[in-house]
């Protein structure tokens, strides 16, 4: 069955650095163009970056932009959020999405959190 799994969120103080990874399996992963969302408490899910199904074409929402990037490993089916220069604005439930013609998967979210 299709699985998004994420991991590599936690607590961490502002400045810092994570990287979250998402292990997707289930699907022909290098079909689908692979994005990261997140929801932060009490407001709606946002986009923060896609990345196309080569990874040549990469999106990232303004406030992530120049701090966040994207990747992926085609081989190893996945898909990577490398953030850094951290705030509190950035603490959320970070989500990945696979999407490919009239299929959306998502995974189940990992926790980011950014405090002193």
């Amino acid at each position: 069955q299709v699985q998004l799994v994420e991991s590599g969120g936690g607590l961490v103080q502002p400045g810092a650095s994570l990287r979250l990874s998402c292990a997707a399996s289930g699907f022909t992963f290098s079909y689908y163009v692979m994005g990261w969302y997140r929801q932060a408490a009490g407001k709606e899910r946002e986009l923060v970056a896609t990345i196309s199904s080569s990874g040549g074409t990469t999106y990232y929402e303004d406030s992530v932009k120049g701090r966040f990037t994207i990747s992926r490993n085609n081989a190893r089916n996945t898909v990577y959020l490398q953030m850094s220069s951290l705030n509190s604005e950035d603490t959320a439930v970070y989500y990945c999405n696979a999407r490919f013609q009239r299929s959306d998967y998502w995974g189940q979210g990992t926790q980011v959190t950014v405090s002193s």
